[in-house]
């Protein structure tokens, strides 16, 4: 397995969305076209200080071939472990940065007839890029962006283009009763082949899937910035992980990842965000024996892949195709 492409980009513009949120506009340095990607896309971004951190998409870029640059949206977020610090702090205009090409676990689904797409704060950012991308086709979809107020709303006026103005549907925690969505009344009833997809924080995300618990599970769609807080991604009993296309087998000690017990016998597995959050490490296997502990997969996905940096087995093996 090969390690993803990494580029280099040059920081086109920097621009203030709310009193928390900066827009990165990333072009090539020379001024060619970047590598296209679908809506649901997000980069990995090396920025200064040795950080890296996974951004979505914030704008289609129209052709699955080609971009002519890339738009991300930055929360700075008050316990920062470094990355939106360094974002804000130390990235300036006209500075060049390493980030990787597009991937995408969060796509739109073909076979929906309807799309409804709910997005909190932040995460509006892939959910702007779906909307603009199903308005081009003339689909079906409802974008529902759920915000703490007019002055926090990130993108606004991408939101509020002609082409988008008439499916949104705004919620602004301090405007008045006629600006706010009832989650239990929007998605008390599903109908038929309509997907959900939502991004945000932790609570945002748990109120919606708590209201959207009795949705078919391939029907919902989600993109976490971080593992829930009561996640365990790390630790659990030994097995033994079996890689049917090399014929060996590799032990898994409790407090050890699989990507981990990999590279220790020097098989390179490429890793990201290490919470199986952006899939970057997902491999086909036995899905039916694996302990399935990411947020990338759905539950079909679960059958056929594992997410090797936070999945364990059920029992005590665990077949690969490696």
């Amino acid at each position: 397995m090969s390690l993803e492409r990494t580029l280099t980009v040059r920081v086109e513009r920097i621009s203030r969305e709310t009193p928390e949120i900066l827009a990165f506009e990333l072009a090539h340095p020379w001024g060619r076209a970047l590598p296209g990607y679908e809506a649901g896309a997000h980069i990995d971004v090396h920025m200064p200080g040795g950080f890296s951190r996974q951004y979505s998409l914030a704008r289609w870029s129209g052709a699955p071939s080609n971009a002519p640059s890339y738009v991300i949206g930055v929360k700075r977020e008050l316990a920062s472990r470094g990355g939106s610090a360094s974002m804000h702090e130390r990235v300036r205009e006209g500075d060049l940065i390493a980030i990787s090409t597009p991937r995408n676990t969060f796509p739109l689904r073909e076979e929906a007839t309807h799309h409804l797409l709910m997005a909190g704060g932040i995460g509006m950012t892939p959910l702007l890029a779906m909307a603009q991308a199903l308005a081009a086709r003339g689909a079906s979809f409802t974008l529902c962006v759920f915000a703490r107020s007019e002055e926090h709303l990130a993108f606004a006026d991408a939101l509020r283009a002609p082409a988008l103005a008439p499916h949104l549907r705004l919620h602004l925690d301090q405007g008045d009763a006629s600006q706010r969505i009832d989650l239990q009344a929007l998605l008390a009833d599903r109908a038929p082949d309509t997907h959900l997809y939502v991004c945000g924080p932790g609570g945002f995300m748990k109120a919606v899937r708590d209201a959207a618990a009795h949705w078919p599970e391939d029907a919902l769609h989600t993109e976490y910035f971080a593992a829930p807080t009561d996640a365990n991604t790390t630790t659990g009993l030994p097995f033994t992980l079996k890689l049917a296309q090399r014929g060996i087998t590799v032990p898994v000690a409790a407090d050890q990842t699989a990507v981990d017990a990999l590279h220790e016998v020097g098989i390179d597995i490429p890793v990201s965000c290490q919470q199986g959050l952006c899939g970057t490490c997902v491999v086909e296997g036995d899905g039916e024996a694996a302990e399935h502990r990411d947020f990338c997969l759905t539950g079909t996905e679960r059958r056929s892949k594992v997410a090797l940096c936070c999945s364990r087995a059920k029992g005590l093996e665990l077949v690969l195709q490696l």
